[in-house]
């Protein structure tokens, strides 16, 4: 009989975007995840970049993760990576040889001065990828769900949201009828809001003030029961 026995690690979560090169490990952005990320479960909202982990930390963690990935036998192309820092250090919570997902991608843009696509392609033809790291803070909010869930109505304040300042966009994927679901059983974001600046600090803020103008109009789900007379 094989028991798995796993252990809760708390701590500050952040996300690292790297790219490898014949096993050389180049950060090419940590993104700090503000909010409180605690069980049972929990969904991500937000990712901002550069981290304000101060550059010891940082260097623990760079270190970390080129020793997993020689480790893994990765020496290639982009890593992406989620760590959970502690007192007792850091712990690696996930590495995998992939860039970051869906349009949170566009942020490798304000920290790099290049689009993520670029960096990927000049590293598959062998060449140095020349990125200037921290350009300009940057971040997403990627929106959750609200409340218990539902079936949308509609979505109000996207304009109000989207004249923040610092806001770049605010961008609605669900349509009316569209039905929502919160954790642990999950559904796409109904939405991201990105936004520039001079420091992670204002974007943080810029991101929380755009999202309290947005207000997903639910309709409760009726329950609905089949039965054969």
């Amino acid at each position: 009989m094989v028991a798995l026995i796993e252990d809760y690690i708390p701590g500050q979560e952040i996300a690292v975007e790297g790219l490898l090169d014949d096993g050389e490990l180049t950060l090419l952005a940590v993104f700090d995840k503000p909010n409180p990320l605690n069980g049972p479960y929990f969904e991500e909202t937000m990712y901002v970049t550069p981290s304000r982990q101060n550059k010891s930390i940082l260097s623990a963690v760079q270190n970390q993760l080129a020793i997993a990935c020689r480790e893994l036998g990765l020496r290639w192309g982009p890593i992406h990576a989620e760590c959970r820092l502690n007192e007792s250090g850091s712990w690696i919570i996930e590495i995998a040889c992939r860039t970051i997902g869906g349009r949170c991608g566009q942020l490798l843009e304000s920290s790099t001065g290049r689009t993520l696509e670029e960096i990927i392609i000049t590293n598959a033809v062998g060449q140095k990828a020349d990125c200037r790291l921290d350009v300009e803070a940057a971040g997403v909010m990627m929106i959750p769900v609200p409340g218990r869930g539902g079936v949308v109505r509609r979505v109000e304040g996207i304009g109000e949201a989207a004249r923040i300042p610092l806001v770049s966009s605010v961008e609605i994927d669900v349509r009316p009828g569209q039905m929502l679901v919160p954790w642990p059983e999950g559904c796409p974001y109904p939405g991201f809001i990105f936004a520039n600046g001079e420091d992670p600090e204002s974007v943080e803020n810029a991101l929380n003030a755009a999202h309290q103008q947005l207000d997903i109009i639910l309709a409760p789900v009726l329950p609905l029961q089949v039965t054969n007379d």
